[in-house]
């Protein structure tokens, strides 16, 4: 039997050292040690648009939302991305499926709609009575919003182009909103960033729009945490 008293002794001690491992594991602080983003509240973001949110014609995983969502966990944030774009959307189809397209527990919502107004000519008075109350509905449930402008192709003509390029910096002093001027600025019309259909962002061109955007939606997160903050 005294053979067996060195064993049982060691037995005792692994077990006793693997039960206190456990419980340092499972607290808190190990926790947030180990992986610091873990802990953080998860920030749900919608994406909300058409083709140039979707991600038409680039691969699984590199449209604008997934390059995005990318970017921020990069950083350490515990953020998601939802892609709420559909392709040919135009805003009249964005207002009528917002309420089941965007929940309202949403932190962040980024509107980027009216570029298949433009293609078509739908007239600039209902373009703007569509993102107007988008943008009303967003900001009276109390959403933060980026609300990303639009302009019209050139053979449009010069009068529709005025019109419907006013819209956005209107409505964007009108509703307290974050506003980027343009979705596709520096990468429209760069044959490089775009798929042959030359309106389209082809992969390296939504990396482009993140890579301009992001500190635009970072100063719309960090607000949010502000406010978040404050409230409690």
């Amino acid at each position: 039997m005294q053979c067996f008293q060195p064993l049982a002794g060691r037995l005792a001690i692994v077990l006793t050292a693997l039960s206190w491992l456990a419980v340092v594991a499972a607290s808190p602080t190990a926790a947030q040690s180990s992986t610091p983003e873990a802990g953080g509240k998860s920030i749900e973001i919608v994406a909300f648009g058409d083709s140039l949110t979707q991600g038409y014609g680039v691969d699984p995983g590199k449209a604008f939302p997934e390059q995005l969502q990318a970017a921020l966990r990069k950083d350490g944030l515990n953020a998601t991305v939802d892609n709420a774009g559909v392709s040919g959307d135009t805003t009249t189809g964005g207002l009528s499926r917002l309420d089941w397209s965007v929940p309202q527990s949403a932190d962040l919502v980024i509107v980027e709609l009216g570029a298949n107004d433009a293609l078509r000519g739908v007239s600039p008075d209902i373009t703007r009575k569509n993102l107007d109350e988008i943008l009303k509905r967003l900001t009276e449930r109390g959403q933060k919003v980026i609300f990303a402008g639009m302009l019209a192709p050139p053979n449009m003509g010069e009068d529709y182009a005025k019109a419907f390029n006013a819209i956005y910096p209107a409505l964007a002093k009108q509703y307290p909103v974050i506003f980027y001027p343009f979705f596709l600025e520096g990468v429209a019309a760069e044959p490089g960033l775009n798929q042959a259909d030359g309106m389209h962002p082809n992969a390296e061109g939504v990396a482009a729009i993140v890579a301009r955007m992001k500190p635009v939606i970072d100063k719309a997160l960090g607000e949010t945490a502000d406010a978040g903050g404050a409230s409690n």
